[in-house]
């Protein structure tokens, strides 16, 4: 019977996962848990660098949905501590350190946006200051007597600064140690994390250990590709869909996905079921998709009115359901034009569907091409983009482009 049940949970903590270290020490975990009928203690660490999540980092936050539908408890460790030092993960120099003002601002919109997904009765929201801020000098020296600089520097970012003979800060090293000691303080069970936080992870397994504690089981999750559909969702590359994006502009970029994103996206943001996903015809499963992430976070009104806007932006146009071109702008495309304005023929050019500037002037010329359903005329005109908005673009009598700017 717990065997079954071990299975079932599995099914639900495995789905979209990259690695558990180590699977065998999970199944024993959840053994123990549901004979002694007590959840584990299942801990993720975010910190409070910016003010806005986005989708991308809700995976984590939907694999904890997925171990409070189990009934463990989770905890949602906000890195007020950590935040000041800087994640040094991924970076190629010493990052500048935040203020106490700007996390614990940062702090407080997490708060509010984690509970459009996770049970507010059921998580446990830490601060890993509570336990850092006033730890003494001996006890931090203590702490960092359990991990050498050599094992610091088996650490590939560390390792390639130090390679190159880029600055490193003493600082740094306490960041993962830091992360590390918050499962022992917590006793944590399972730690999440994205693929790029497994050395800071696996530093908890040994702090454990070291404080006499069994070792947390490692959780990664796959970094979320951003609309782009190549690289990891990110402010700074202008692939993001923030959990606070009105909700026609939130439904339109998910619309604007590809469709082998689409299944990525319903693999780790929501708990349908993948085979039936593709059974669907991919413009329904995409419209179903948009409506669900809208109403997880902006509610059921949100919904109808988001995919009202989008039917007549785009499907009451005689659009083909699919753009042929997708092209994502961004203020440096704009030769420093203050009012972000293009020529239309460049702009045709971008979609990569016209074969000559020549033959784009034509097309305009002879009323060929339509931005948001107003026919364009004129081949020496001009684009005026909004940021943040949409545009849709028909060039000629069967081909669709997105165009779309991001700040």
């Amino acid at each position: 019977m717990i065997t079954s049940e071990i299975n079932q949970q599995l099914d639900l903590i495995l789905r979209g996962t990259v690695e558990v270290i180590q699977l065998d020490e999970l199944q024993v975990k959840l053994a123990e848990a549901l004979k002694a009928q007590r959840p584990l203690k299942i801990k993720a660490g975010f910190d409070p660098t910016a003010p806005d999540l986005h989708l991308g980092h809700t995976v984590l936050i939907q694999k904890l949905k997925h171990f409070q539908e189990l009934g463990h408890q989770v905890i949602f460790l906000i890195g007020d501590f950590t935040g000041m030092i800087g994640d040094p993960t991924g970076v190629s120099e010493t990052r500048v350190a935040l203020t106490k003002e700007q996390v614990l601002a940062n702090a407080k919109t997490y708060e509010q946006q984690i509970f459009k997904t996770l049970d507010p009765q059921k998580t446990h929201i830490e601060f890993n200051s509570h336990w850092m801020s006033g730890m003494r000098v001996d006890k931090m020296v203590e702490l960092c007597s359990h991990y050498s600089v050599a094992r610091m520097l088996e650490r590939d970012d560390f390792s390639k600064r130090y390679r190159e003979q880029k600055h490193i800060s003493v600082h740094e090293f306490l960041y993962p140690l830091v992360q590390g000691y918050d499962s022992v303080v917590l006793e944590a069970d399972v730690e999440l994390g994205g693929t790029d936080q497994k050395f800071n992870l696996l530093v908890g397994r040994d702090l454990q250990r070291d404080y006499g504690q069994k070792p947390q089981v490692v959780l990664t999750m796959p970094l979320l590709e951003g609309t782009d559909g190549v690289r990891k969702m990110s402010k700074s590359f202008g692939n993001y869909i923030a959990l606070e994006d009105r909700p026609a502009e939130m439904f339109g970029k998910l619309m604007s996905i590809s469709d082998d994103l689409m299944l990525r996206y319903y693999e780790l943001l929501t708990v349908v079921n993948l085979d039936e996903v593709k059974r669907q015809h991919p413009m329904e499963a995409k419209m179903a998709l948009a409506e669900q992430i809208v109403r997880q976070y902006h509610g059921d009104d949100a919904v109808e009115e988001a995919r009202t806007d989008f039917q007549q932006r785009f499907q009451k146009r005689d659009f083909p359901d699919e753009p042929d071109a997708h092209v994502t702008l961004t203020p440096t495309d704009f030769n420093n034009v203050p009012d972000f304005s293009m020529p239309v023929v460049e702009v045709l050019m971008r979609t990569g569907l016209m074969p000559s500037k020549s033959e784009a002037r034509r097309l305009v010329s002879q009323g060929g091409v339509q931005v948001d359903g107003k026919k364009l005329s004129d081949p020496n005109g001009i684009i005026t983009f909004e940021p943040g908005r949409i545009n849709s673009m028909k060039i000629g009598k069967r081909k669709f482009a997105i165009i779309e700017f991001r700040e």
